[in-house]
């Protein structure tokens, strides 16, 4: 005992001289006692017991450590051998003590719930095999655990688990947020070979509440005690330490054993904890020297009473560790359980000593506990629910500004699996693509299938200069104000960027200036496997094609047959794709062996007609619009299943499954439908995926990409997306095609527009590419600019057509000046927009679009009242008058004989219910490239012109009749 702890106070006289002789001889017993006397020790604690507990009732002052209470009682109760004028030593209790620890266990689970109604501390104990004794050490784990309130569950192995599938278990529970602590239950019985080592470290550290990983004990050898998981067992064997009121610090230990479990964490708790702390190992010379030096002792050798009580220095405070089993014959099963310390002797000179059983044990089981309580406190700590919890980075934009280039490698960029991790995707769910792109497995919808929508945005635009207005820009900088300057969940999703687009005058396509995506030379230049693939499957269609019309006209049906439906092991069966056309067929049979010449016939016989088949080119626009529009990989299969690529002889339309491809296109194609996640130059997530041709398709980013972000970002959060091209064009895209197939409503749109584009639009000179701007864009004129406002009025009531509130966002140049900006404001609310704002993102980063991410965040708080341009049911020209009538300003749609004619077939093949893509001149609202402002157009006239087949759209453009079947 410190002199601390026996020191004592003043009282008031009356008192004092009551008890004047009790005190001074308690007093001469202290001072015989601190001047290293062991007999003095043991008769100043037995008269002083009671002295204690009459000055604790009558002054609470008395300065004791927190546990003195605990250790006046043992000391109290100690049996007293008056024959040797001194005490037993007090048996300190694990039983008790863990029973404490559990009550406050309890405490902080339920005020964990309190503070997070439904949450609990979860924890797993992982096994392999099926020992009888680790399964009670579970049993009692798993007790323990339900009683304090913790949500424990136990995973078991066979005995025939690999290293793989352990280390895998490890890996799922690793990503399970519910997860706050992981036991690895030793030893792992298998008949496979298994490094425990690495089993051990294949723990997460944050949930290793053994302690066991190399992450932990490095951190408990160098003294990081906050910050690690303190291995159970010597957690355990410290609390009961202090339990006896006797203070660590300074004192002389003793620690006997050296095993990663015990022994050696041991060492450095106590040391840390400013022990004078010796290892005594099995190589130890004069082990029972060692022992009588050690005021605490702590045994953990493993060796049934190795130390024996004449060893043990007097009053000494002994933690015995170990579990043996001995031979007893009066024991029911003939043995019985004894510690690593000779016990019946070492009590008789011991001050504090611990049983076996019920000294150590029991405390590791709650201190395990503990450690799994204590991981979910940190995990709340930084858990928000709804928030991310990312390390954004912070701009500090030069003047003169530098290229987009340099920007983006001057910044140093998130390791990509850590921001994967932030914004909750899973490891299993990712795949590295490259240093800084991660590909996302679409199965995270169906683990968020209950996961609430956010908010979701579409930026689009008002028909462009030549060289760009920044839409993608705008784009990203709206998800870095959003994300890094309002700390609201955002993320962007994006087409991935083509060659042709990334060596185009417009820059990069992935945004510029301080709102791009990094790193960009990664981006544009390193393509992620999505066109590669979709070229990969167009070219086995149009092979295939050529295929059957060379080999129909060389050889029999029975020939043609068997080489479809070759014999395997002596039979003959069908494929799921063929049964699929049998039935299209009106053949209802499975057997080979049962059809007639006549069905054969039709089965094999596909009587391409060769001037009534896809080309290359059109297929690839195709299969990337399908890859686009697909949720998951059984919708992929079946939109190609669907794709029609000929027409027979007869007028019937071939499809993939018919030329038996359909299942080999989705399996091409299956790594393309992962989008790929990447990040912008604050550190906010984007997902870039797929590059569908607005010129001939659509031009948005892929329905599955947003269905995660939106997933993802949780229901107060933002997935901002855009149109390839501007609001007249693809934004209609957007909502009639899109939105219908995937279901999706949008909450806001975001229309960006610059003073440039409507001075262009106002009349201003020609803009071309690679030449000086006309002095017009360069210096203010009010007069055209108010001339070009009538475009963004058409557009802004474009997008107020479909039910949404507009914002729109003035991208600002150097050359603008502050009355052309306050007028273009001013027309974009009296247009209709919600509000209009100017963003100076491309300079600022993200702070420059933060009123821009206020706006668009009221916006989004508005009801929505969202609804489509057409019904599906009208017919077909219905709907191109609804389009062109609405959107584009004409007075009625004029089809040519020979358009009327093929639409006519089409409708015949049941293509009657499918939304129309109606392609036109990027230039204007109208079909007059000169005309750049709203204009009322007379007519507008769609001549016959090459056919293609896809899935579930109906296409036709302003120069040519092209219908889309099943997208």
């Amino acid at each position: 005992m410190t002199s601390a702890s026996w020191r004592v106070e003043k009282h008031d006289m009356l008192f004092h001289r009551m008890n004047r002789p009790l005190m001074v001889f308690c007093r001469v017993l202290m001072a015989w006692a601190e001047s290293g006397n062991a007999e003095g020790w043991h008769l100043a604690r037995l008269s002083g017991a009671s002295w204690y507990a009459v000055e604790k009732a009558r002054d609470k002052t008395l300065e004791l450590d927190m546990f003195s209470v605990t250790a006046m009682r043992l000391r109290h109760g100690a049996p007293r051998c008056w024959d040797c004028q001194r005490a037993i030593a007090t048996v300190i209790s694990g039983n008790k003590t863990s029973q404490q620890v559990r009550e406050r266990l309890k405490k902080d689970v339920a005020e964990m719930k309190s503070h997070l109604p439904g949450f609990r501390p979860g924890l797993v104990v992982l096994q392999v095999g099926d020992r009888e004794d680790s399964n009670l050490y579970i049993s009692m784990k798993l007790k323990v655990a339900a009683d304090i309130g913790i949500d424990a569950n136990h995973i078991r192995l066979p005995k025939t688990a690999t290293e793989d599938e352990v280390l895998w278990n490890i890996e799922a529970v690793n990503d399970n947020p519910a997860v706050h602590g992981l036991i690895v239950q030793l030893p792992l019985d298998s008949i496979n070979p298994i490094d425990t080592e690495k089993v051990t470290n294949a723990v997460s550290p944050e949930k290793d509440v053994d302690g066991l990983s190399s992450i932990n004990a490095g951190k408990l050898a160098r003294g990081d005690l906050r910050s690690c998981f303190i291995p159970c067992t010597p957690n355990g064997c410290m609390e009961l330490i202090k339990q006896t009121g006797v203070s660590v610090s300074g004192k002389n230990v003793v620690v006997i054993g050296r095993s990663k479990i015990v022994g050696a964490p041991m060492h450095d708790l106590l040391l840390w904890n400013h022990a004078t702390v010796t290892s005594c190992h099995s190589k130890t010379l004069d082990l029972a020297a060692q022992v009588g030096k050690a005021d605490i002792l702590v045994v953990g050798a493993g060796k049934a009473e190795l130390v024996k009580g004449k060893w043990v220095k007097k009053g000494a405070v002994v933690i015995d560790c170990g579990i043996n089993h001995i031979p007893d014959s009066s024991k029911p099963g003939g043995k019985r359980v004894v510690g690593d310390v000779h016990y019946p002797s070492a009590k008789e000179r011991a001050g504090y000593i611990t049983p076996v059983p019920g000294g150590v044990g029991p405390m590791t089981v709650v201190m395990l506990m503990e450690n799994t309580v204590k991981s979910a406190k940190r995990f709340l700590q930084m858990y928000k629910p709804g928030k991310w919890n990312i390390s954004y980075r912070k701009l500090k934009p030069l003047k003169p500004q530098l290229s987009d280039v340099q920007i983006s490698c001057s910044y140093p960029r998130n390791p990509i699996g850590q921001l994967a991790k932030e914004v909750g995707l899973l490891s299993k769910e990712v795949e590295l693509y490259g240093r800084s792109r991660l590909k996302v497995r679409v199965e995270v919808l169906k683990r968020l299938d209950k996961q609430p929508n956010g908010k979701y945005v579409l930026v689009t635009g008002i028909t462009p200069t030549p060289l760009g207005e920044g839409q993608s820009t705008i784009t990203l900088g709206l998800t870095q104000a959003l994300g890094a300057h309002l700390n609201i969940n955002s993320f962007a999703s994006i087409q991935q960027p083509s060659p042709l687009s990334s060596f185009g005058i417009k820059g990069c396509a992935v945004g510029g200036g301080y709102s791009q995506i990094i790193p960009v030379e990664e981006v544009s230049l390193q393509p992620s496997g999505d066109s590669e693939a979709v070229s990969a499957a167009s070219s086995l269609v149009v092979d295939s094609i050529k295929a059957y019309c060379h080999y129909q006209t060389k050889y029999s049906d029975k020939v043609l047959f068997d080489l479809l439906v070759p014999f395997r092991d002596g039979h003959q069966s069908f494929s799921p794709s063929q049964l699929n056309r049998l039935q299209k067929l009106g053949i209802e049979k499975s057997d080979p062996l049962t059809l007639t010449e006549q069905e054969i016939s039709r089965f094999i016989r596909l009587d391409i007609n060769p001037d009534a088949r896809t080309d290359l080119a059109s297929l690839k626009h195709e299969i990337m619009a399908i890859l686009s529009l697909s949720s998951s990989a059984e919708d992929l299969q079946n939109r190609l299943a669907k794709v029609v690529v000929a027409i027979s002889r007869y007028e019937e339309l071939i499809t993939t499954e018919d030329l038996g491809v359909s299942g080999a296109l989705a399996l091409l194609l299956n790594n393309a439908l992962k989008p790929c996640l990447m990040q912008t130059l604050e550190g906010t997530p984007v997902f870039v995926h797929t590059c569908p041709s607005a010129d001939i398709t659509y031009g948005n980013a892929s329905v599955v990409a947003d269905k995660i972000a939106l997933k993802l970002v949780g229901p107060q959060g933002f997935v901002v997306t855009e149109t390839l091209h501007s609001a007249d064009i693809d934004m209609e895209k957007f909502f009639n095609i899109k939105c219908r197939s995937s279901g999706l409503q949008p909450n806001v749109v975001v229309l960006v527009a610059t003073v440039r584009a409507l001075k262009m639009h106002g009349g201003g000179p020609g803009v071309t590419a690679g030449f000086p701007l006309p002095k017009q864009y360069s210096e203010e004129n009010l007069k055209l600019l108010e001339k070009g406002c009538a475009h963004l009025k058409g557009q802004v009531e474009n997008a107020r057509a479909y039910g949404l509130p507009v914002v729109v966002a003035v991208n600002t140049f150097s050359s603008d000046t502050q009355a052309e900006l306050e007028l273009v404001c001013s027309q974009a609310r009296q247009a209709g927009a919600f509000d209009a704002v100017l963003c100076t993102n491309w300079s600022d980063g993200g702070a420059g679009a933060l009123a821009l991410a206020q706006a668009v965040q009221k916006a989004a708080e508005l009801p929505s009242s969202f609804h489509y341009l057409y019904d599906l049911e009208l017919p077909v020209i219905k709907k191109i008058q609804k389009v062109a009538q609405n959107i584009n300003g004409a007075k009625d749609v004029e089809l040519s004989p020979k358009a009327k004619e093929k639409l006519a077939f089409y409708m015949k093949q049941g293509f009657g219910n499918f939304p129309v893509c109606i392609m036109k001149i990027q230039s204007s609202l109208g079909n007059d490239p000169e005309k750049k402002i709203s204009q009322q157009m007379t007519a507008l006239k769609i001549p016959h012109g090459p056919v293609f087949m896809a899935t579930m759209t109906c296409i036709v453009t302003a120069s040519s009749c092209t219908v889309l079947g099943c997208t």
